[in-house]
């Protein structure tokens, strides 16, 4: 499949198959992680050089140089991506029955947890910004109270606890709003990095703690640096952990009602949920089908399994929410390059979902959940407007429904209204406790 032009229209070309019976609606949601699509108003307010992020532009531009042609994203193309962020690696229209938005993140920073909490409808207003230097004392009493030994790392406010784990600021994210408890596995196995790190989010006010074990060949002080705001932390790219093979993740979040949220939700109304990748970590629903990946091409293929197999069950409607991790991670690496293979693969997938997704009441959303600039000159995440994609087979009577471009969403709430009053979800969803359903 070729790239999109200006002027050009994108196709994602669908093949043969056997009338189906009519079957309940399958709604998926793809989240590509920290593909923002331009700064927000506000996104200079920490960094003022951050007033330039647009990490789709960015990326774009830097591969067409480094490759001598554009990326080929036909199915981002025919979604209508170029429709919100016009570029030459983009197809300016598209034959798909497509309506598209920007979403303003609707929290404060730029935070994977947070944003994925506040698409799915938990009100993260609220959540406290706060150093880990702030609380040292606090948070070494309590470890000390669960039987660990956690000590000050001389030269920084990070906490050394059992010789081997690390209580720091994350220091990928906007300071204050995440701290993480590393590891290598080499030194202790993934349950004892996890139980240290709940001991801390019984007293963390920040959004998330995040346990994190993976290999490296040198020990972590020696990657442990200052970042900004007065924060201190690991490195966790020089490491090794993201380019090494088994790393292990598991987000522990601030308290949210996660009755109120759509997988929830959606699941007492009767319901299949499947969560996949990141979002079978983070997100909360006792009933879903989890199939946690980080691999790119692992994520889209238990995300159309998910989908194939709803089909086959006859009037059960279904939802899926899947989280592709490793443009993120290109990001943070600020690899501008495998950002773009990354994106390409998942496009890939996309185009497989887009011709499995072809009944009426099926629909497609395809969103992020914050930037993460490759070019920006730092590793941490950018405070950028996320695109919303989504495809609505079915519309338009006897054909295609024009590309609808739609108002910006006040909040990536909108998005999981979005999804809930597509799966009939009460009257627009007024059971999630934020978010406006968009008007499509």
């Amino acid at each position: 499949m070729s790239g999109g032009a200006p002027g050009g229209t994108s196709r994602v070309p669908r093949t043969s198959r056997a009338p189906r019976t009519a079957a309940a609606g399958r709604t998926v949601v793809v989240v590509l992680d920290g593909l923002g699509i331009g700064a927000m108003p506000d996104a200079g307010a920490l960094r003022p050089g951050d007033r330039a992020a647009d990490t789709l532009g960015q990326l774009l531009d830097h591969c067409r140089h480094v490759h001598g042609r554009h990326l080929r994203l036909p199915a981002l193309g025919a979604l209508g991506l170029g429709l919100l962020r016009p570029h030459p690696a983009l197809a300016s229209r598209t034959a798909l029955p497509v309506a598209v938005a920007r979403a303003r993140l609707g929290y404060d920073g730029a935070d994977t947890y947070a944003g994925h909490q506040t698409m799915m409808g938990a009100d993260f207003s609220r959540v406290g910004v706060a150093r880990l230097g702030g609380h040292l004392t606090e948070v070494a009493q309590a470890l000390e109270r669960a039987g660990h030994k956690a000590v000050p790392l001389e030269g920084g406010p990070v906490l050394v606890v059992d010789g081997h784990v690390l209580v720091h600021d994350n220091l990928e994210a906007d300071p204050g709003i995440n701290w993480n408890v590393s590891a290598r596995l080499a030194d202790q196995p993934f349950e004892r990095i996890l139980a240290v790190a709940r001991t801390v989010r019984e007293v963390a006010p920040v959004a998330r703690v995040i346990a994190v074990g993976g290999h490296s060949d040198r020990p972590l002080p020696a990657f442990v640096r200052q970042g900004d705001g007065g924060t201190a932390g690991l490195d966790t790219p020089a490491t090794g952990f993201y380019r090494n093979g088994g790393l292990r993740v598991q987000h522990l979040g601030a308290p949210v009602d996660h009755s109120r949220q759509l997988p929830g939700l959606a699941a007492r109304a009767g319901a299949a949920v499947t969560l996949v990748g990141k979002a079978a970590d983070i997100l909360a629903c006792g009933s879903a089908v989890r199939r946690p990946a980080v691999r790119t091409d692992e994520v889209l293929a238990h995300t159309l399994s998910a989908v194939r197999a709803a089909g086959e069950t006859g009037g059960t409607p279904a939802l899926v929410v899947a989280n592709v991790q490793e443009t993120d991670l290109a990001g943070h690496q600020q690899d501008a390059v495998r950002f773009g293979a990354v994106l390409q693969e998942a496009d890939a997938g996309l185009g497989a979902l887009l011709r499995e997704l072809d009944r009426p009441d099926d629909r497609l959303i395809v969103t992020a959940d914050h930037g993460n600039d490759p070019a920006i000159g730092h590793a941490f995440h950018t405070r950028e407007y996320a695109p919303v994609l989504i495809h609505r087979p079915g519309t338009g009577g006897s054909g295609a429904a024009a590309p609808a471009v739609l108002p910006d969403a006040g909040s990536l709430a909108d998005v999981g209204a979005t999804a809930a009053r597509f799966l009939g979800i009460g009257e627009g969803a007024a059971d999630l406790a934020a978010g406006t359903p968009l008007p499509v």
